[in-house]
């Protein structure tokens, strides 16, 4: 908008109402209040998970990997020929999302799967060895992830939440 002085200026907005009985409330989330939401441990739980996962997701960006493939290639990394059972199992992943997960993962040959010389239907898995020095680039990245966390709620302050979560791990 230009003024007769030949000043462009933005226009004012005219100041918001309150919502009446049956009119539409404001879309600003800042303006929504969580009434006993504020007191759920689960509700704050699970918006610090959000965050967390953004903040890997942007971290590891470089390197295409996820919370749940870092996890996988992680325990497979520390327990080489590991059933996809044992992995399902200690990490709480449905057995047809690994599988899907480790098709990922084989097709990108970061990890294989051989088949047991005890249990035909079973697999032991391992990284590869392009796995190894990849996980080893993740593991670095996932650390600057983890100096995020502890700049956003303090070093003290994240000591004590991996301690009380210890027990869900």
């Amino acid at each position: 908008m230009t003024t007769s002085a030949g000043r462009n200026e933005l226009p004012t907005r005219a100041p918001r109402k309150r919502a009446g009985r049956g009119a539409a409330r404001p879309d600003d989330a800042d303006e929504v209040g969580l009434d006993a939401l504020v007191g759920h441990a689960g509700y704050a739980v699970r918006r610090f998970q959000i965050w967390i996962f953004q903040d890997f997701v942007r971290t590891l960006a470089s390197v295409d990997i996820r919370p749940t493939q870092y996890s996988v290639m992680t325990v497979i990394g520390a327990n080489p020929g590991l059933s996809q059972m044992a992995v399902a199992k200690r990490l709480g992943i449905e057995r047809a999302r690994l599988v899907h997960l480790l098709d990922s993962l084989e097709g990108r040959k970061l990890v294989r799967r051989i088949k047991s010389k005890t249990d035909r239907r079973s697999h032991a898995l391992h990284l590869t060895a392009q796995g190894g020095l990849s996980l080893a680039k993740f593991k670095q990245l996932a650390a600057e992830h983890e100096r995020h966390v502890e700049e956003k709620i303090g070093r003290g302050n994240r000591e004590r939440l991996l301690q009380i979560l210890a027990g869900f791990t």
